[in-house]
């Protein structure tokens, strides 16, 4: 007993007593060593050494590449040279074709995007049922998604559309004359948002994700109380599963403006007929591989990045007022 006091004495008096700062320092160096050893050392950043190269590697300096090529004249041949923002200037004055892929896109995205999520809301709602089997509909269902973005699909997509085509003959049945959908400038979207509205897959099992975490307590005491399905619909489940409709809109209006395989594959990278498939990837595509204008095509994706990011931005400053979660 008095050895224990003995210790704790000294203890008390070590503490109590004044540190010089040369012990000072030595505390804090082994504070340091201390703190070191428990988060791990130089271990974790050995780890993610490869993402971090592939981080500045891959994405940041060809970010600020392309951003200092969008103000010079550059065509893969020569060294670049720097005309400040005639790149920008041009675009928005002297380009008419310009102005038809900024409308050819716009009419894609305002057009495919509630076209597709409204066909995807749809089917999940049909396919959220302890069926048997259900699981190989699901599947079906999905199996557009794998296969649209694909250059086949899009060649055999042409070929459904054009003046021989199955989509004509599908109509000669009723007595309809067709005519070659992808070769009339007044059509040959429509056959583009067509096949990106049948790519409904993937925002389909997102929506079925969300409607399965819907309270089921809710639906039966709308059903005692009369609510007919439509009631339930609009005051049920469309409010609760408002952030998963938010989450679709916001990855669907990207995914719509950077479409460009069906719009290649479709007008053979011509953006034809009269420019109406000219979607905006594409003309960047062909101003920087085709007309070997990398900087103006480099304007044109940093334009590109701004609208899509103006859009998101609008998109989460407009989901305070319509997007209801559970706080």
């Amino acid at each position: 007993m008095s050895m224990t006091t003995a210790k704790t004495d000294e203890v008390v008096e070590e503490q109590a007593a004044p540190s010089t700062p040369s012990d000072q320092r030595e505390r804090d160096r082994m504070r340091r060593r201390l703190a070191r050893r428990r988060g791990g050392g130089w271990w974790p950043y050995a780890f993610l050494a490869p993402w971090f190269i592939g981080l500045f590697g891959l994405t940041i300096y060809p970010m600020l590449d392309s951003l200092y090529l969008s103000f010079t004249n550059f065509d893969l041949l020569t060294p670049a040279q720097w005309v400040g923002t005639d790149n920008y200037s041009k675009m928005f004055t002297d380009d008419p074709v310009f102005w038809d892929s900024v409308h050819a896109t716009l009419l894609y995205v305002v057009v495919s995007v509630p076209l597709k999520l409204a066909l995807a809301l749809g089917v999940a709602m049909l396919l959220n049922r302890d069926l048997k089997g259900i699981g190989l509909y699901r599947a079906a269902f999905y199996l557009p998604s794998l296969l649209g973005g694909a250059v086949a699909i899009a060649i055999v997509w042409r070929q459904v559309f054009g003046g021989d085509g199955l989509f004509n003959d599908f109509l000669a049945w009723f007595g309809i004359k067709g005519q070659d959908w992808i070769s009339s400038p007044d059509t040959a979207l429509y056959t583009l948002i067509l096949l990106a509205v049948w790519q409904f897959g993937t925002p389909m099992v997102i929506f079925l994700a969300g409607l399965k975490q819907l309270p089921k307590d809710v639906y039966e005491a709308a059903a005692i109380d009369g609510a007919s399905p439509v009631t339930r619909f609009f005051r049920i489940t469309l409010p609760l599963l408002t952030p998963i409709v938010f989450f679709n809109v916001v990855l669907q209006i990207i995914d719509a403006f950077k479409t460009f395989t069906p719009a290649f594959v479709i007008s053979n990278g011509s953006g034809g007929p009269l420019n109406s498939t000219m979607l905006y990837s594409l003309y960047l595509y062909k101003k920087g591989f085709t007309d070997l204008q990398m900087g103006y095509a480099s304007a044109l994706a940093w334009v590109l990045f701004l609208v899509i990011a103006g859009f998101t931005a609008v998109n989460f400053i407009a989901s305070r007022y319509w997007v209801h979660y559970d706080d």
